[in-house]
């Protein structure tokens, strides 16, 4: 297994959450790099497997933050410094091609002539279900699944979804969904989705304050929160969540909160 190349950046995918869940190759390349640009949810326990002289500098966005660090900033970063000979891992949470930035850094990187190397992660959507023992696709009711961002208001300009498909597939996944959990679940069901159908919210999925609450879409609609969330979670809307724990759940209404 290589060790991280001078000159070289890698985008490392860290996982859903827990320091355990980064790959092998994640690892090597975190152990190894001169410089380590990390996003804001990175847990301290992965930070410390770098090495003890490596540049650690953190360049996370946190939703809706003015304080977040610009992405053009990040991508400067990189370039900047990759050019002075040093290796670079950028450690993004989940993977860092699914709603992760990684693509718009890989351009930046490429266009730059930059050698990168992209490195996967296990993204939140199946870190947080299997963590959660909800099955992501069930041959019975779920043969698809669709991940949509939840980032934008469903009513405003820059939000991009077809509801009238997300409402026909009935299984989907929505990332950074904390803001506007509540209108999606009312946009779905004005666009044909039944009130009954099973979601379920999961917050710090695989952390030790991982908390889930199983509940319909009515439900959900109703302003059906997580007492003092402060997120991050998943927004899982479908019938594959009655199959959680591997017991069928037949029954309309099901609010039920979780946590380790």
């Amino acid at each position: 297994m290589k060790a991280a190349q001078a000159g070289w950046v890698y985008l490392v995918g860290a996982g859903p959450g827990a320091a355990d869940l980064i790959t092998v190759r994640g690892l090597r390349i975190l152990r190894t790099a001169d410089v380590v640009l990390h996003d804001a949810l990175i847990p301290r326990e992965l930070l410390e497997e770098a090495r003890p002289d490596a540049e650690i500098l953190s360049v996370g966005k946190r939703g809706y933050c003015l304080g977040s660090t610009r992405q053009e900033a990040i991508q400067e970063a990189l370039i900047r410094l990759a050019r002075s000979g040093r290796s670079v891992c950028r450690l993004k949470g989940g993977d860092p091609y699914v709603f992760g930035r990684g693509g718009e850094e890989a351009e930046a990187l490429a266009q730059a002539g930059v050698p990168f190397e992209v490195v996967p992660g296990i993204t939140a959507a199946t870190g947080a279900c299997a963590a959660a023992q909800i099955p992501l696709t069930h041959r019975a009711v779920g043969p698809a699944v669709v991940l949509a961002t939840g980032h934008h208001d469903p009513e405003g300009p820059d939000c991009k979804l077809d509801w009238d498909a997300l409402a026909r597939l009935g299984n989907v996944i929505f990332y950074m969904a904390s803001r506007y959990r509540t209108a999606i679940a009312r946009r779905l069901i004005e666009h044909g989705l039944p009130p009954t159908t099973a979601a379920a919210v999961i917050e710090k999925a695989t952390t030790p304050e991982q908390r889930i609450v199983v509940a319909t879409l009515a439900e959900i609609a109703d302003d059906l929160t997580l007492p003092g969330e402060v997120g991050p979670s998943l927004f899982l809307v479908g019938e594959c969540v009655r199959h959680r724990q591997g017991l069928y759940r037949p029954w309309e209404s099901f609010a039920e909160v979780t946590a380790p």
